[in-house]
């Protein structure tokens, strides 16, 4: 790995991680963060069962915070109060736009010690897949420039939080072998809250609840952007608290990355969606692999 981007990878964990160490400020009460763990995208690894078929190796009742689609002014705000009420932590993989309209809310981000991870610049509609590869490896790359100014970093080669999630889950192989040759994560997630639909904030927690009760763990995605999203956080990080849940925090650092392979017959859900949406033209040029047989669950 590169020396310069390893040092700021490095200084990544550092921010997310110290922070982190002082959730008893926050009191017993709070949910805090019980764990971190380091990942490495230099392990060539795209995580989330919803579109790949493996995922980070989580305890029962283990989950990750992340949130799509930020920053905005309001939604984003609330949701950071009440992550910072409560000692979490979470990734945020931010649109390059919006970040450019909202440096100050990239750099509380980061500051308050969650992830600036990376969604592309502009979220085009018809998503990447739709895209000349050269149109959206300019896209990504004009993200990873405009979050990494919002924050106040030098621009250099790498992003300085090499993770991405792919706009609607609408990956190409070729995409996510240049992400990985460039040692970025690639992240889907393991469950969703569904916020993109219209719903009200105790819809969306009992929604969420019921989602995570289900699966017992994993990667939660929302969308910070969404009110109701931003009502219903704090109930939620409550909520996970008094049900027995623990948040783990994911921050760039050296592997192994501690991950487990989908069970038999796994499927991506997201695939079947994208086709829906985009038609034949959105189909995956390129199947995924089968998962190894060694249960996600």
């Amino acid at each position: 790995m590169h020396v310069l981007s390893a040092l700021f990878r490095l200084t990544a964990a550092l921010i997310a991680i110290i922070p982190a160490a002082r959730a008893a400020d926050c009191g017993p009460q709070a949910l805090g963060v019980s764990r971190v763990i380091e990942i490495d995208g230099g392990e060539r690894l795209a995580l989330g069962l919803q579109t790949y078929p493996r995922t980070l190796a989580l305890a029962d009742r283990e989950v990750v915070l992340t949130f799509d689609d930020g920053p905005a002014h309001g939604a984003t705000e609330r949701v950071l109060d009440a992550l910072k009420a409560e000692c979490a932590r979470a990734t945020f993989f931010l649109v390059g736009a919006h970040a450019a309209e909202a440096p100050a809310l990239v750099r509380r981000i980061v500051a308050e010690g969650h992830n600036a991870g990376h969604h592309s610049y502009s979220h085009p509609a018809r998503t990447l897949r739709l895209m000349s590869e050269g149109a959206a490896q300019a896209d990504i790359e004009k993200g990873f420039r405009a979050v990494d100014a919002a924050a106040g970093f030098p621009p250099v080669d790498s992003p300085h939080f090499p993770f991405f999630r792919f706009p609607g889950f609408a990956d190409t192989p070729e995409l996510v072998r240049w992400l990985e040759d460039r040692d970025v994560a690639v992240f889907g997630a393991d469950l969703w809250a569904s916020d993109w639909q219209e719903m009200t904030p105790r819809a969306e927690l009992e929604l969420v609840m019921s989602r995570l009760e289900a699966a017992g763990k994993g990667i939660v995605l929302f969308h910070d952007p969404r009110p109701s999203t931003a009502a219903m956080m704090p109930d939620f990080l409550r909520e996970l608290k008094a049900r027995g849940f623990r948040l783990v925090h994911i921050v760039p650092g050296d592997g192994p990355t501690p991950i487990v392979h989908a069970k038999p017959g796994w499927t991506s859900a997201t695939e079947a969606i994208i086709a829906k949406t985009l038609g034949p033209k959105g189909l995956r040029s390129e199947p995924q692999e089968e998962g190894r047989g060694v249960k996600a669950r």
